[in-house]
C-alpha cells in the first residue's frame, strides 16, 4: 500500500502569522478533494493569556500562538494527502521530511499531547499513558511546577488527585487531567 493506516499527528510548517489562513485553506481543500477520512482535526496552537498592563491583568485577554509557524494536522498519510496539504498556499514543509520525496514522520503521542492539553483537548486514549504512582508536574493554573504523584484519576470529569508536598507533609491537590504531564 505504501501509507500508513492509522491516524497521526503531523507538524506543518507556514509562514508565521499566517497559521489560521492556511488552516482555513486546509479546511476547505479537505472538503473540495474529498479527504475527510484521511485528515481528521487542523490545529493552530492558540490559547488565552490575559492582557497585561503596568504590571497588572486588565480583564482582557488575548490569542496568542504557541508554536509561531506551525500547524498540527491529524491525518492518515496517503500520496494524495500528502500531497494535497504540501501543496497548500503557504505550507512550506513538514517537519521531520527529508525532502526528496520522503514521506515526514509523524509527531510521537509523548510530544503532541502536551500541544493538546495546553490547547484544552484531552483525548481518551491519553488516560491510558498514565497511571497511579507515576510522578507529573502541573503545567498551568495555580499550582503551576508543583510536582507529585498520582494518587487518583477520574476520567468522567476530567480531573487527577496528586500527592504533593506542602510545607513539608504530604498534601492531595485535585487539579484538571489537562494540567499535568508525565515526568
Amino acid at each position: 500500500m505504501g501509507y500508513q493506516i492509522e491516524k497521526q499527528w503531523y507538524v506543518v510548517n507556514t509562514y508565521s502569522s499566517h497559521e489560521n489562513k492556511v488552516k482555513e485553506n486546509l479546511e476547505k481543500r479537505v472538503e473540495t478533494q474529498n479527504l475527510q477520512d484521511y485528515i481528521f482535526r487542523i490545529l493552530v496552537a492558540e490559547h488565552e493569556v490575559p492582557v497585561m498592563k503596568d504590571g497588572k491583568p486588565t480583564g482582557k485577554t488575548k490569542t496568542k500562538n504557541l508554536y509561531p509557524g506551525y500547524i498540527f494536522i491529524e491525518m492518515i498519510m496517503t500520496d494524495e494527502a500528502w500531497y494535497m496539504v504540501r501543496n497548500t498556499p503557504g505550507v512550506t514543509g513538514f517537519v521531520g521530511s527529508s525532502g526528496g520525496g520522503a514521506k515526514p514522520f509523524p509527531v510521537t503521542r509523548e510530544q503532541i499531547e502536551p500541544v493538546l492539553k495546553r490547547m484544552g483537548m484531552v483525548d481518551n486514549d491519553m488516560y491510558s499513558n498514565y497511571q497511579v504512582g507515576d510522578l507529573v508536574r502541573v503545567l498551568t493554573g495555580s499550582f503551576e511546577g508543583v510536582e507529585g504523584n498520582i494518587e487518583s484519576i477520574n476520567q468522567e470529569n476530567g480531573e487527577v488527585t496528586l500527592n504533593v508536598i506542602f510545607f513539608g507533609r504530604m498534601t492531595p491537590i485535585t487539579v484538571k487531567f489537562s494540567e499535568i504531564e508525565k515526568i
